[in-house]
């Protein structure tokens, strides 16, 4: 690549497709390069890749509201990506501008980006952390200068665990999380799962060795420990299509992850 914009970094990634980029292209933005687009119409022609990724943007900004609308003023969006069309500060402050969200991703070209995008938003903020290290992302910054974690927050886990293996631990992962937030603070999650399109699934994740982020899938009965100690809303945990969306029908692409939410109750 010659002469890249200044926030790409220089450990060599650019060569590569890149799950935050292909995400942004996905949902029609421009920060994504040419060796994602290529990939990503070359990698998944079978799959409805971008379906997928619209359904599972939708579904935040759904949850995302539902917390607003709780009480929840502040959001940590761990594995955020780039916080491209429809993200959280821009739905969560259309509803109430004080609303504060810091994301959270380890990629450094991501975070880079994000922070070009994010400079004229004070309420606003990226941490660089990987979110297996609850230490850091808890420790970053930006996290202890927007978030006050002695008050409800809502932490966001969409499309992220499915990157995280079983060899560490997500269901101990979210439990750290909980741990470290007081009651009244909300879980939104939504994962990859092949009970409903194995074929297709299958599929996607085998394309992703490719990238620079391999993925899982996970059955219900795999997520349901997730939510230990958190009381689910209505519905529960249903394809995330479903979580209080308009339509009792779901498409292929609709049909590949689950979602929920979930308030952290003690006693």
């Amino acid at each position: 690549m010659q002469n890249p914009p200044k926030w790409v970094s220089t450990n060599g990634d650019v060569e590569r497709p890149n799950v935050a980029r292909l995400f942004d292209y996905y949902l029609g933005g421009a920060h994504n390069f040419a060796v994602d687009r290529e990939y990503a119409e070359q990698a998944l022609p079978r799959i409805p890749t971008a379906e997928i990724v619209q359904h599972t943007r939708a579904f935040l900004r759904r949850a995302v509201r539902v917390c607003v609308a709780a009480g929840i003023r502040q959001f940590l969006d761990l594995g955020s990506g780039i916080p491209t069309a429809g993200n959280v500060h821009e739905v969560a402050q259309q509803v109430d501008p004080t609303c504060r969200v810091v994301y959270v991703d380890n990629d450094p070209t991501t975070v880079a980006h994000s922070r070009t995008m994010l400079r004229d938003s004070p309420s606003v903020a990226i941490a660089e952390a990987d979110v297996r290290d609850v230490g850091a992302v808890l420790a970053s910054p930006e996290v202890r200068g927007l978030l006050d974690l002695t008050r409800p927050v809502a932490v966001l886990m969409v499309a992220i665990l499915p990157h995280v293996g079983d060899e560490d631990g997500p269901v101990e992962l979210v439990a750290r999380y909980r741990d470290a937030v007081v009651d009244g603070s909300y879980l939104v999650m939504s994962h990859l799962t092949a009970d409903e399109q194995p074929e297709m699934v299958e599929e996607l994740v085998g394309v992703t060795v490719d990238t620079l982020s391999p993925i899982v899938a996970r059955s219900k009965a795999e997520l349901e420990p997730l939510f230990t100690g958190f009381e689910l809303l209505e519905p529960g945990l249903v394809l995330a299509a479903r979580w209080r969306g308009e339509e009792d029908q779901v498409s292929c692409a609709e049909a590949v992850a689950y979602g929920a939410v979930g308030v952290k109750r003690s006693g």
